[in-house]
């Protein structure tokens, strides 16, 4: 049979090349190649290409014969081509729809045949490795494989070899499972307990919040499939996050924490014994347990803890993931999977959802790839697809790292779970994000309470009359003559059974005093304490550290500045004229490293620093070869990680915040590139950071560097927001510091490794402090001192003190300057160094030592209403039994004047006004 031999298997590959040509330069081909493409082109393009559209490809009626074979061989290709990539778009996937969708650019015609040539035999090309067979059969099984249950989208994947897997695994059964009986029983058992489950809440439950499944109940067989692929694709644990709906169900089938607890939650009355704070609803909350697969493989399974900010848990799993990889010591990042559940409007609508696809393949962020799952219930709330996103499918943002995306039909959970175990070996292999995009039904409103009619009349009389998903799928499989109606009836009794003896246990101890095991993954720790930790590190140890920090190898070729700049600090360290910030933080990082706690340090422009203070990796001048300094100061130290992170502050900081929970033994660092731009993380601190050990018991030692101080930069690059973390300090929750030395920054990072409990702990660190002269540390700071909270002023003398100046961070060193200009001798200088919790006994000790009618003063840089001032006030004259008089801005909106000239007589104004040279008629000494 005669064919083109420019579609033999030998150069399939060389079609995606010729192809990328074709686009930009058609007649840089030959004549063969031409008519090739221009057949494809007929079969994607909205119309027949005309004679003029030369960049399309033109068909040249004198050189070719709309009869000629190579023309229809090269639109039998196309229409290889076509269906591949938007064979998708007439996919039956969507169970609400109630005919088959169409798209005209996949009509036989359209195509460029007609009937007479269905039984004419074309050469398949890369089809099957290149076959010959009939037109008709051809575009037969091309519809069974890409336009049935199932909808794959991957052409937009470049990497051929991708592009050439998914083809191999769906191309030669047309993606039709083939499941014996036992995996069949599996899929349906799982479905059939989702329903029962769900079903059981709604009749002893009735109008109780829960945030059903039902409608989606697959993705219970969806899970569990990965779960028993996980011996075969070498999975030991799985790391899940998931939004609220379909949580319950989710933790009793598939993480099995048991019928009794969950039922008790149900309670009007129920109190849990937690060992935590607050607690949390039942659908917000997390699990940890361990399951073994039928072919006895052991998994663990970890669901993180969530609240209702939907896509915000994305980022915290991811974290969570890699850490887990670091413990296992999963160099391949084969051996812990992270799942994310979305939903279809979240998924397309939160903007974290993106960052965190961004980050997957980036060196400091990356986990081998994350299977994503979205219960797809068509609707958000009561919003339609048409209001909530621009794109055809929720799942186009995934496109971005050129995920493979399976659009699946939940009411066909065979289908459903064939492309799941084709998403978990495709991420196997390649390392890489894949989507399932389960499109299906939700049976209630928003929750249980909630009337979806109201604002979906059409929609929800469409659901009505659909039929619950198990029970679909066992009749198919008894008429099918692989089940019996017994069988069946066996899977369902044998569950009912086990929810009703759960409910008559929880029945039965209803007004009884009973404990009960708290089943959640919550850490019970030490209360929060003020006592010294020794923190204190040998003088050699710390010379070794400079001298490791500042030398580099033999042969490589250091910026001049950056090799003057760390011989000034070597030097400042020998001879103890003063070590200053960047030099105290490496010392605190290389003292660690060296007791054997791993150091981890992410965000924006890090490894140089902002200010360029910190140089922890360096480059050769001529090869661009990095060198990290603190990777070579012992044999068994432990790792040093510096990132660089994308631009990104939510997904990054929800990354290291996750990290910081499942790897508590490393010093796990984030931070901003300038401290307001934390704005952009604030749901992870609200929903996460600041509150997570009273919801959920998950502790977290993650440290937050947020470079913040006035020097006259403008609104965006003032203020880190200090009030805002303070508004959120309650029941000792976080740290909160402001720092003034080198020694209180090295003190403050080793004792939050030191100590016996985990909290998170936000430093205000600096900007110009970087390279103050005045903010420096002598060497018996680091080797003699430990981390005080509040500093005293050692300079003055207490019996002559005439006014208490309380202040924090760097304006301590404007009124420094001041006091020593205007040779003031009786105001002393006290520095409040941790905000929260704040040590309210050793602030009493210090002011008494001061004469009684000393005037008690509070100055601050920021505005009245930010910074620290409504924060101490209360808890002063608590403690103090009086009212500090305020020297600071006034209250205003914005954090800071945009003029630098206006800044300076600012800042001027309120360093007299904390002397008591301001207006004396201003009681307040606020300035205007």
């Amino acid at each position: 049979m005669k064919h083109s031999p420019v579609a033999s298997r030998w150069n399939a590959d060389l079609i995606d090349q010729n192809y990328e040509t074709w686009l930009t330069n058609p007649s840089a081909l030959d004549r063969e190649w031409q008519a090739f493409f221009e057949g494809f082109n007929l079969g994607l393009s909205e119309a027949p290409p005309s004679a003029g559209d030369s960049a399309e490809g033109s068909t040249d009626p004198e050189r070719f014969s709309e009869d000629s074979f190579a023309i229809k061989q090269a639109r039998a290709i196309g229409l290889i081509y076509a269906y591949r990539s938007i064979g998708h778009t007439i996919a039956r996937f969507n169970p609400l729809n109630k005919e088959a969708p169409t798209n005209p650019r996949l009509t036989l015609q359209r195509l460029g045949f007609d009937k007479s040539d269905l039984e004419q035999v074309f050469h398949t090309g890369n089809y099957l490795g290149g076959l010959e067979m009939k037109l008709g059969e051809l575009r037969e099984r091309l519809e069974k494989t890409y336009c049935s249950t199932v909808g794959v989208e991957y052409i937009h994947i470049q990497e051929t070899p991708k592009r050439r897997w998914i083809q191999s695994c769906i191309e030669p059964e047309c993606f039709s499972p083939s499941f014996d009986k036992a995996k069949k029983k599996q899929i349906l058992r799982s479905v059939i307990e989702a329903e029962a489950f769900e079903n059981f809440l709604q009749t002893r439950y009735v109008g109780q919040k829960r945030f059903s499944l039902e409608g989606g109940e697959t993705l219970l067989a969806c899970l569990e499939s990965i779960l028993q692929r996980s011996k075969r694709n070498k999975v030991d644990e799985i790391v899940m996050g998931m939004a609220h709906r379909g949580r319950l169900n989710v933790l009793a089938n598939f993480l099995g924490k048991s019928f009794e607890y969950i039922l008790r939650e149900f309670s009007e009355n129920y109190v849990p014994d937690t060992i935590y704070g607050d607690g949390d609803v039942k659908y917000h909350l997390g699990y940890e347990t361990r399951r073994k697969t039928e072919d006895g493989h052991e998994v663990d399974i970890r669901l993180a803890a969530n609240p209702s900010h939907l896509e915000a848990v994305n980022p915290v799993v991811e974290g969570k993931a890699r850490a887990r990889q670091r413990i296992r010591g999963d160099l391949e990042r084969k051996k812990v999977l992270p799942v994310l559940i979305h939903g279809d409007a979240a998924i397309a609508g939160q903007g974290i959802v993106a960052e965190v696809f961004n980050f997957s393949q980036l060196k400091g962020y990356r986990t081998g790839g994350t299977i994503h799952i979205v219960i797809n219930n068509q609707i958000g709330f009561t919003t339609s697809p048409e209001d909530a996103r621009s794109s055809r499918y929720c799942t186009d943002v995934a496109k971005i790292v050129e995920a493979p995306i399976f659009h699946v039909n939940g009411n066909d959970p065979l289908a459903v779970v064939a492309a799941m175990e084709a998403a978990f070996d495709y991420r196997q292999t390649f390392g890489c994000d894949v989507v399932i995009d389960m499109y299906c039904w939700r049976k209630h409103g928003h929750n249980e309470a909630d009337e979806p009619a109201f604002t979906q009349p059409v929609l929800y009389k469409t659901i009505k009359e659909m039929k619950p998903v198990g029970e679909s799928l066992a009749k198919q499989l008894v008429d099918s003559g692989e089940f019996t109606e017994e069988e069946i009836e066996e899977i369902r009794k044998a569950y009912h059974d086990r929810l009703n003896t759960a409910f008559d246990k929880v029945k039965e101890e209803e007004g009884k005093h009973v404990q009960h095991k708290d089943e959640s993954s919550a850490t019970k720790q030490p209360p929060y304490n003020f006592k010294g930790f020794e923190t204190r590190v040998s003088k050699e140890q710390l010379h070794h550290i400079v001298e490791e920090h500042t030398r580099f190898p033999e042969g490589f070729n250091v910026n001049r500045k950056i090799k003057r700049q760390m011989e000034a600090k070597l030097k400042a360290f020998e001879e103890d004229t003063g070590i200053d910030w960047g030099m105290g933080e490496a010392l605190a990082f290389g003292s660690l490293l060296m007791d054997g706690t791993p150091v981890r340090i992410s965000g924006q422009d890090s490894k140089r620093g902002t200010f360029s203070h910190r140089h922890a990796v360096v480059y050769d001048t001529e090869t661009r070869e990095r060198y990290t300094n603190l990777l070579n100061l012992s044999e068994d130290q432990a790792q040093f990680c510096v990132h660089n992170s994308l631009l990104s502050e939510a997904a990054v900081l929800g990354f290291d915040y996750g990290y910081s929970l499942d790897y508590p033994q490393m010093l796990c660092i984030w931070e901003a590139q300038f401290g307001d731009f934390v704005n952009g993380a604030q749901v992870i601190i609200d929903q996460f950071l600041t509150s997570s050990e009273s919801k959920w018991g998950r502790l977290s030692g993650l440290v937050m560097l947020l470079p913040h101080g006035y020097e006259g930069q403008g609104p965006e690059h003032s203020s880190a927001r200090l009030e805002r973390f303070l508004q959120a300090c309650a029941e000792n929750n976080i740290q909160v510091c402001n720092l003034t030395t080198p020694a209180q920054l090295f003190h403050v990072l080793r004792r939050q490794m030191k100590r016996e409990f985990k909290k998170p702990l936000i430093i205000m660190a600096p900007k110009s402090l970087l390279r103050h002269r005045e903010c420096v540390s002598k060497v018996a700071e680091f080797t003699d001192n430990e981390f005080w909270s509040i500093l005293d002023d050692s300079s003055v003398t207490k019996k002559n003190t005439k006014r208490i100046i309380l202040c924090s961070g760097k304006v301590y060193y404007d009124l420094l300057a001041y006091r020593r200009e205007h040779k003031i001798k009786d105001a002393a200088l006290v520095r409040v160094e941790q905000f929260y919790p704040l040590n309210t006994e050793l602030i009493k000790k210090i002011v008494s030592k001061y004469p009684d009618d000393a005037e008690l003063v509070w100055c601050q840089e920021e505005p009245k209403n930010m910074g620290g001032y409504t924060f101490m006030m209360p808890r002063l004259l608590s403690v103090l039994e009086r009212m500090p008089r305020y020297a600071g801005r006034r209250a205003a909106a914005s954090p800071a004047v945009g003029s630098l000239a206006k800044h300076k007589r600012e800042q001027q104004r309120l360093v007299e006004a904390a002397f008591g040279l301001g207006d004396p008629n201003a009681n307040s000494s606020e300035i205007d």
